[in-house]
């Protein structure tokens, strides 16, 4: 079994097999949170966000991924599956968890001239890995079936956010 760095790495290298081992591991969902919640804070950091702002941003990451990962569950498992899909929401949450590894990386959003190109290679770097990281906890052959998963699982966050954010700004106004 690997070491929380070694799966780090290797979830940011797209190691199938690391995705499998955490994918297995039941224990690891704190691991998973643990990447979610640095890979937020880098995120924020390397936008020179406050504290409370970081805070936030890592607590709404934490919402996102959790309404993302269970999305990706109910799209990839009852609408979408293979013949040989068998997941659970659980083996879903630790996965896409650890997708989130190549987003530490936005730390260096901050570097002048060269930070926004970091983050938007981290950015793309993240969605590589969440499509392998359902394909993997999904058992599917088809990476494309996986990327469909991951756009609609998506989409329908980016509109879950949308009504919130306008049902909060609503309230506001």
């Amino acid at each position: 079994m690997s070491t929380f760095t070694e799966r780090v790495v290797g979830a940011a290298r797209l190691d199938v097999h690391v995705y499998e081992e955490v994918e297995a591991d039941r224990t690891a969902m704190g691991q998973a949170m643990a990447v979610v919640v640095l890979s937020s804070i880098a995120a924020g950091v390397g936008s020179g966000l406050t504290l409370g702002s970081l805070l936030a941003g890592a607590i709404g990451a934490l919402i996102g991924w959790f309404i993302w990962a269970f999305l990706t569950y109910l799209i990839g498992t009852k609408l979408l599956p293979q013949p040989q899909t068998r997941a659970d929401a659980g083996e879903l949450l630790r996965t896409i968890g650890f997708s989130a590894s190549p987003g530490l990386l936005r730390v260096f959003g901050l570097v002048p001239l060269l930070g926004g190109l970091i983050v938007l290679i981290a950015e793309v770097w993240m969605l590589v890995a969440m499509v392998i990281a359902v394909r993997q906890a999904l058992d599917y052959t088809s990476t494309w079936r996986a990327v469909g998963v991951c756009v609609v699982g998506w989409l329908v966050l980016v509109a879950i956010t949308l009504v919130i954010g306008g049902g909060i700004l609503g309230l506001a106004g």
